[in-house]
């Protein structure tokens, strides 16, 4: 039985990055770009290197250096490796009996790297999927725990990140999060509410070809955040609370409204990490949206910007001359539903 799973690349929407500092957050899986995971039954067990992403064989000494000034050191086995291994533990831990059998694991990706639209926990999600379905074992992991479990085989590489991008992987659809202390410590979790995606206004998607790295905006934050920092603690507060009104606000379609929360969130990211750690390109793509009058802010840690245009069709024109002259990349955005089963959705934890 050959497995096959995709995991699309995500949006965060409302709230980023308080759900690494127990806030919350607004995200939704981007139906634009995803990860395809395939897992077939084989007498040993293989992780299969893909062809390009993982390569080893170059046309010279400056092919090689080229590469790994652009894409880095690491692909996609090591993510396959780790949650290989991470499934097994909790499997072990809570007494889930596997059956015997191997497997090799290959996948395939389309999602733009250092972008912040989450493409390496895209390809753990996927291969988790196929984890749980040659295993049979979906029905004894919980839907919450997945993304605890995604998120842990990236705590493995050495891989910084919040819950958030792994909770919508996951779900699918829309997805409002709550992060806060007391539901993780009680829970393990947070608390993770599925929203229509139809309530959703359009949205596009800018991105520029060679982003800065995306992994390095949380240094200093999080230290400060540590160290009990009054303004990171309370800016932080105050974007979590963004997400809280922008489910009202979604749910109202008061989107007049959005725009000011959209930039509001942005522009504390920027008073709390600084111009430096951002980037001068990444800053550059909101300040092109908002040229036009759109609302922009990162989708993740940068790379990537998300932008709506309260003036319709006239002002997404604007928007689009104002992108191809920045030599930017512009996408309308498509959202991919909720992919849960009626019976997962019924088990979900709710407020």
């Amino acid at each position: 039985m050959v497995v096959e799973h995709k995991s699309y690349a995500r949006v965060g929407f409302l709230g980023n990055p308080s759900d690494v500092y127990f806030g919350r957050a607004m995200s939704f899986s981007l139906a634009n770009f995803w990860a395809s995971v395939q897992l077939r039954p084989s007498d040993q067990l293989l992780i299969q290197p893909h062809p390009t992403h993982d390569l080893v064989s170059f046309q010279s000494i400056h092919h090689l250096v080229h590469r790994l000034d652009t894409e880095g050191y690491y692909g996609g086995v090591r993510l396959l490796m780790a949650i290989c291994k991470v499934f097994y533990k909790h499997c072990q831990e809570k007494n889930i009996e596997l059956n015997k059998g191997n497997f090799t694991l290959s996948y395939d990706t389309n999602i733009p790297r250092q972008t912040g639209l989450s493409g390496s926990s895209a390809i753990v999600c996927a291969a988790l999927n196929c984890l749980l379905d040659f295993y049979n074992v979906r029905h004894l992991i919980k839907v919450e725990i997945r993304p605890n479990l995604i998120l842990n085989a990236e705590k493995e590489l050495g891989i910084v990140a919040g819950l958030q991008d792994r909770v919508v992987q996951v779900y699918g659809g829309l997805v409002y999060m709550d992060f806060s202390r007391e539901n993780m410590d009680k829970l393990g979790h947070g608390i993770y509410m599925p929203m229509d995606v139809n309530l959703l206004p359009p949205l596009f998607l800018i991105y520029a070809e060679n982003p800065s790295d995306s992994g390095k905006v949380h240094s200093t934050v999080s230290q400060r955040w540590l160290d009990g920092d009054e303004f990171i603690i309370s800016s932080m507060n105050e974007v979590a609370g963004l997400a809280e009104k922008g489910k009202t606000v979604l749910l109202e379609k008061n989107y007049k409204e959005l725009v000011n929360i959209m930039n509001r969130n942005f522009d504390l990211r920027r008073q709390m990490f600084g111009d430096k750690a951002l980037g001068a390109l990444n800053i550059k793509m909101v300040e092109v949206a908002r040229s036009v009058g759109a609302a922009a802010k990162f989708t993740g840690s940068g790379g990537a910007v998300v932008a709506f245009c309260p003036g319709g069709p006239s002002q997404v024109s604007l928007l689009e001359s104002a992108c191809k002259e920045a030599g930017f990349t512009l996408q309308k955005i498509s959202v991919v539903p909720s992919f849960l089963s009626e019976e997962e959705s019924k088990s979900l934890i709710t407020y």
